[in-house]
């Protein structure tokens, strides 16, 4: 009977234990979860505030037409019904798609090469890193005067280095066959320096051993390449691929190019949908269809990054 006792006072302590072992386990991670949140809390505040917020205001002035003078007026759906009509939209949704079609694959193809080049160590790598990198440091204001002046007819360094060639009497910025072509090498150029710092981040993760092993077994550099490196980099690949994506649809790339080095011609050749929207909203004071242009480009960011997710079950690498 003794026995029998000592074994209930024992598994109550046990129980006691557990109990309190528990709660401890708990208590850290409300702890835990508390600071995490108040980590998230100012990007969060931030996001509601300058993303969110916009957003919202954009799709309820969507349905007014606004001249910016102080005069509203409701009107409805009658902004959407009239974008079946506007026949520059159709034109700056098509330059845009194409614009990001180009792009998004340029520049990632930029970025993983120019991280291969400079991946291993060898004398000056740090200063060939940063005269990557120097171009997505500089304002792309100035990025786009500079470009202006390379590519002036006849007199610029590109057309005259061209010249050599043959190809020196092309307009790049005044021809509708050639302006778009030149903006999208001009972005490329620009963000390709971010893209390889972003992918050195992922081949810094390959271990090395996977590499040496393969070696062992006979494979060359291109098998390395694509049954070891490229697979092993698809979370970072994504994440290029995502904000690659929205900077082509809604980056300030998209815009500050096109607004300093032509304007969305010659004939509406480089009219990306960031520029239509601005030219409707601030040349033409229509802020109501302005907004509801806003409206459907999110809806196009959005679909366009769905896709993506939906091509990759959501980004989930790890679990194939």
């Amino acid at each position: 009977m003794a026995i029998l006792v000592d074994r209930a006072l024992e598994d109550e302590d046990e129980d006691d234990t557990g109990r309190s072992w528990r709660g401890r386990v708990s208590a850290r991670q409300r702890r835990e979860t508390a600071v995490g949140w108040a980590f998230m809390l100012p990007d969060a505040i931030g996001l509601m505030i300058f993303v969110v917020l916009p957003i919202i205001v954009a799709l309820a002035v969507a349905f007014f037409s606004i001249d910016g003078f102080g005069q509203a007026r409701f009107v409805g759906l009658d902004n959407f019904v009239r974008m079946g009509s506007d026949p520059l939209l159709v034109n700056s949704l098509a330059v845009t798609l194409i614009y990001a079609g180009c792009y998004v694959p340029l520049v990632f193809v930029a970025g993983l090469a120019l991280a291969l080049l400079v991946q291993r160590p060898f004398p000056g790598i740090g200063i060939v890193r940063t005269l990557f990198f120097l171009p997505n440091v500089m304002s792309l204001v100035v990025i786009a005067i500079l470009w202006q002046f390379m590519l002036t007819d006849k007199t610029g360094f590109v057309p005259r280095g061209l010249s050599t060639v043959g190809l020196g009497d092309i307009s790049w910025l005044g021809n509708p066959t050639y302006a778009l072509a030149a903006i999208i090498m001009i972005s490329v150029w620009f963000q390709a320096g971010y893209q390889m710092l972003l992918f050195l981040g992922g081949l810094g993760d390959i271990p090395n051993e996977y590499h040496d092993a393969a070696k062992l077994d006979g494979a060359g550099w291109w098998q390395r390449l694509f049954w070891i490196t490229l697979p092993l980099l698809k979370p970072t690949s994504f994440f290029i691929a995502v904000t690659s994506i929205i900077g082509a649809v809604t980056g300030m790339q998209a815009f500050d190019l096109v607004f300093v080095l032509t304007k969305g011609g010659p004939a509406n050749s480089t009219m990306t949908m960031p520029f239509y929207i601005y030219q409707q909203a601030f040349s033409y004071n229509d802020y109501g269809y302005a907004a509801a242009l806003t409206t459907l480009l999110v809806g196009v960011l959005v679909l366009a990054v769905g896709v993506t997710f939906a091509a990759t079950k959501g980004a989930r690498f790890h679990a194939e």
